[in-house]
């Protein structure tokens, strides 16, 4: 770290003229970044893909597909109703790569529909939407609108993007407001910004040629901001304000030395336990955790490595100047509210405790009635025309309660062989005994025959003629394609357990489950399934780092317990807010992968304070070997600069909250109540209560060399 610091202080114009340079490059490409962000983001390698890209391959059925929704006024005839739809979807037929498909269905409700398919690259999708929605017109009498799979998933690519402005005009602001007072500097307070921006920036560059590579989900381009700029801003907070400390005294060299060997050393275990949480969802194998994760990565990455390079470089270069422009001032008292504050707390350490701990498991009691759900359209704003067409569709045209799943046989020979067939009809007849099965759709149920039936027709040259059709359509090879009708919603556990249980039924043929319910079932078995893989290595791996970071055996596990207990709280109120629809919000399931990522990235965040605070104590403790005394201190010294620090991570986390997509919503109130609980009743009450209560048993390690030894008495 000293080598670093002296690297740094001597060619910090060299070094800033880097970061420049870093910058301008990887802020070009950062700029591109939405442009390689391609889904929600629930992509698994299971059963469900493999048989949509049997569907797609064998049986020529599109892997995505979109719906036109057309709406009449009740007054308009059912001629010009027929007529408007006619021109639309010739209109539409002239977009390339694009089918029509109107099933033959009347108008329901003064409304109708058309199925569109895509034929071209994934790449292209965005383009053939952006063409499909030029070729539609609404009347006086009618209106058509487009929905589907791809259609919300481009749709939230743009809500995503639009949410990270919105919310960046609402945190910055603020933020810039909280900087302004803890430096009461201009100067000061915008180093900070600067160093979270110029990390964002870089980071999200490199995040757009690791797009280039492998699908990343479109929550990156919120989650990665949110992330970068909380923790690029609080590093640097916390190194400018040690560099403030130590410049008055000492010289600019002595000055950015001591801040680098001091602050710089917390940044790094505080970046590491960030780290460590991202890395721990790589454990479960689904797109959207595995692209947050890496997009994470890369912004605690460089947010690191600019604290440790580019601010001493900054900071060396503008040296006493970093107290210019002073729009504030204070006098100092002899006495502040947090000196009083810390020392009522650590004089009633058990009751204080005692107090904490109810009020944390209190909060955390709605989490056992916590609801996870996928999330799909409703997702979405309500200003999002997918999203009210997929709801219109749904309500007027889909079956309540009725889901169809598709299930592809195969058999050892070719399925117009009698073997084959009667091995179907078996299979067939299973399905229908199966009280949560309403239908099957089959080459049986399409022809109207037997499979002794079929079998005989197709010696006939011309039966097997008529026939063909239906085979082509509904077999290949040694393949069939049956779609079952579940008397279940596609999101249910019924629907989940039944094709659980028919994945691994042993039948005469290999059957294959796909469909809605399959996708369901995948992506929360994996979750479920690996979810305790990834806790152990972020709880382990974190004790390992606190470990050799304060040489004690009882501090680590003090902050893991701590902050364990302080999300669940968080978890409870989340479920309490949103769930219960409380303050104003529209009831709605937590989304599945909140809780996941909450507690990856803010069990690594809050570790940011745990390690500020506790770094300082230990630094006294080493000094004066009086464990009261260090805590009081490290308290009084630290607690200004980590309610900045929380209150500017609260901002930029929370205008999140003010956004339109449901999860990032969710994101945003979770993260910021997480930083909140974590900064008041963790940090200022439990912390230094049980600091008070274990003395000098916080410090005991079985690889301490020697004993600190006190020196007042």
């Amino acid at each position: 770290m000293k080598n670093l610091a002296l690297f740094t202080y001597k060619y910090r114009k060299f070094v800033l003229a880097f970061w420049t340079v870093l910058v301008l490059f990887f802020g070009f490409f950062a700029l591109k970044l939405p442009s390689v962000l391609n889904g929600s983001g629930f992509e698994y390698e299971g059963s469900y893909q493999e048989v949509q890209n049997i569907m797609q391959s064998d049986f020529d059925i599109p892997a995505t597909s979109m719906i036109l929704l057309f709406e009449k006024d009740k007054e308009a005839a059912d001629n010009d109703f027929t007529a408007y739809m006619n021109d639309t979807l010739s209109n539409v037929e002239k977009v390339k790569d694009t089918h029509v498909y109107r099933p033959p269905s009347s108008i329901k409700d003064n409304r109708s529909y058309a199925v569109l398919s895509f034929d071209g690259t994934d790449d292209k999708r965005a383009e053939n939407i952006k063409e499909i929605r030029s070729k539609l017109s609404d009347t006086k009498l009618f209106s058509v609108g487009l929905t589907g799979g791809s259609v919300i998933a481009e749709d939230m690519n743009q809500a995503s993007q639009d949410d990270l402005v919105r919310a960046e005009l609402i945190g910055i602001p603020i933020a810039i407001i909280v900087l302004l007072l803890a430096f009461r500097g201009v100067i000061a307070a915008l180093i900070p910004l600067v160093t979270g921006f110029v990390s964002v920036i870089i980071a999200m560059g490199l995040l757009y040629f690791t797009g280039q590579k492998i699908d990343l989900s479109i929550f990156v381009l919120n989650t990665a901001p949110m992330i970068g700029l909380a923790l690029g801003i609080d590093f640097a907070l916390l190194f400018v304000n040690r560099f403030r400390e130590e410049l008055g005294p000492a010289p600019i060299k002595d000055a950015t030395i001591k801040t680098v060997l001091t602050s710089g050393r917390a940044i790094i275990f505080s970046g590491f336990c960030v780290l460590l949480g991202l890395v721990g969802m790589l454990f479960i194998q689904v797109g959207i955790f595995q692209a947050v994760a890496l997009g994470g990565v890369a912004v605690v990455f460089t947010s690191v490595l600019a604290a440790i390079t580019f601010l001493p470089a900054l900071l060396s270069v503008l040296g006493p100047h970093i107290n210019k422009w002073t729009i504030l001032r204070t006098k100092e008292k002899q006495m502040s509210g947090w000196h009083k504050f810390a020392g009522f707390v650590m004089k009633r350490p058990v009751i204080m405790a005692v107090l904490a701990i109810a009020l944390l498991i209190t909060g955390a009691i709605p989490v056992a009635h916590m609801k996870l759900a996928i999330p799909e359209a409703n997702a979405l704003p309500t200003s999002y025309e997918s999203r009210t067409t997929f709801e219109k569709y749904e309500a007027t045209f889909a079956e309540k309660d009725i889901t169809t799943v598709p299930l592809i046989a195969k058999a050892t020979e070719d399925m117009t062989e009698a073997g084959a067939l009667e091995n179907l009809e078996d299979l067939i007849l299973t399905l229908k005994k199966d009280p949560l099965v309403s239908d099957v759709e089959s080459i049986f149920s399409a022809t109207e025959m037997t499979a002794e039936q079929l079998t005989g027709a197709l010696h006939v040259p011309e039966m097997k003629a008529q026939l063909e059709p239906a085979f082509e359509q509904l077999t290949n090879g040694q393949q069939a394609i049956l779609q079952v009708s579940l008397r279940a919603d596609g999101s249910s556990d019924k629907a989940k357990d039944w094709v659980r249980e028919w994945e691994n039924k042993q039948t005469a043929l290999d059957v294959k489950v796909g469909g809605q319910p399959k996708f369901q079932q995948e992506i929360f078995d994996e979750i479920y399934n690996k979810i305790w893989y990834s806790l152990a290595f972020i709880l382990i791996s974190t004790y390992i780092v606190l470990f050799f970071a304060f040489r004690s055996v009882l501090i680590p596990l003090k902050a893991i317990l701590m902050n364990v207990i302080s999300l669940s709280c968080t978890f409870g109120i989340v479920v309490w807010l949103f769930q219960g629809g409380h303050l104003g919000s529209v009831p709605s399931d937590i989304a599945l992968m909140i809780p996941i990522f909450a507690f990856s990235i803010v069990f690594g965040l809050s570790m940011d304070y745990e390690v500020f605070l506790i770094s300082r104590i230990y630094e006294i403790y080493q000094e004066t070997g009086d464990n009261d005394k260090a805590t009081l201190q490290g308290l009084i010294s630290t607690s200004k600069i980590i309610t900045s620090a929380a209150a500017i991570m609260i901002v930029i986390t929370g205008a999140f909250a003010f956004t339109g997509i449901v999860p990032v919503q969710q994101m945003g109130v979770t993260v910021a109540l997480a930083i909140f609980i974590d900064a008041t009743i963790v940090r200022m009450v439990l912390v230094p209560s049980l600091m008070k209560l274990l003395g000098d048993l916080n410090w005991w390690s079985p690889l301490r060399k020697r004993k600190i030894v006190r020196q007042n008495g």
